[in-house]
């Protein structure tokens, strides 16, 4: 009769970690609805006959690239902090 091993118990994430990935989500989120609706709006002034399209572009450009930088810097701050915390542990 051969010996079965014995399954290793799987690690149960913190809570730190379910919140981060929470609001990694909700971010992410967030950010592909934000984007979605500025594509749409862009998209839509390009075809609109009353509406300028340089007008349109000059009122909405500074609003996205602030929209992506500011949620892509949140993003990457996250995790950055995420792999500080696993290395600081390690080291311990």
């Amino acid at each position: 009769m051969t010996k079965k091993p014995i399954p290793k118990p799987k690690p149960t994430p913190d809570t730190r970690d379910k919140l981060t990935l929470y609001v990694t989500l909700m971010v992410s989120t967030t950010l592909c609805i934000s984007v979605l609706a500025m594509v749409i709006s862009f998209m839509l002034g390009l075809w609109a006959k009353e509406v300028d399209n340089a007008e349109i572009f000059k009122m909405i450009s500074p609003a996205f690239s602030t929209l992506i930088g500011g949620m892509i810097g949140f993003l990457s701050g996250i995790k950055l902090m995420q792999n500080d915390d696993k290395s600081k542990s390690c080291k311990d």
